[in-house]
């Protein structure tokens, strides 16, 4: 995943501080990719704890010179006019952080939204930003650990709140880019290595 963001990371720094509506733009793909092969564009949206994701299907190369360039997007449709108009708005957006995971993802057979992920391995770099480039970064989360992530757009089944309760499975915030972001920044500070 590679997030885009100003020169001076305003859109990061935004979310971090916390506001009822912020938003991030991203790139996706669900395995390594070459220059003509597709990818998501996202657009990532949060107002009061409500995430809304928006996303259009381009050709890695296409979606770089578009967020990048200023080049209108392919894509003629209503996501495509919002990605568009996120770019205008935001000048001069550029690749800021690589974030790589593997991820195992379920959903509920009982039909509804619900789904599950558990994310493990996540790395970031300030660099290095082609989906075909190698895995590799600094750590996010410590060795061994997971994130996981319920995702629904109702309540929660009753089962899992109480399985989550017995568990003592509380609710809490992550952000990885966010995560990356003060990392950097601290690395940044010390004068250190990012990663080796």
């Amino acid at each position: 995943m590679l997030y885009f963001d100003t020169d001076n990371y305003r859109l990061i720094r935004r979310s971090i501080e916390g506001p009822a509506y912020k938003e991030k733009l991203r790139l996706r793909s669900y395995r390594a990719c070459g220059p003509e092969e597709p990818v998501f564009v996202e657009l990532k949206k949060k107002y009061r704890s409500v995430v809304y994701k928006r996303r259009i299907l381009l050709g890695q190369k296409e979606a770089m010179d578009c967020l990048t360039q200023g080049k209108r997007l392919s894509e003629k449709s209503q996501i495509g006019e919002e990605i568009s108009y996120f770019c205008s708005y935001y000048k001069g957006l550029a690749p800021a952080v690589f974030l790589s995971y593997d991820r195992d993802a379920y959903c509920s057979r009982e039909g509804g939204d619900l789904r599950i992920t558990f994310d493990r391995n996540i790395l970031a770099r300030p660099d290095g930003f082609s989906f075909d480039s190698e895995i590799g970064g600094m750590p996010l989360i410590d060795e061994g650990a997971t994130l996981m992530a319920l995702k629904t757009s109702g309540g929660l089944p009753l089962w899992l709140v109480h399985w989550l309760s017995r568990s003592r499975i509380y609710k809490t915030s992550f952000s990885k880019y966010g995560t990356a972001y003060r990392r950097m920044m601290e690395e940044n500070r010390q004068g250190g290595i990012l990663y080796a």
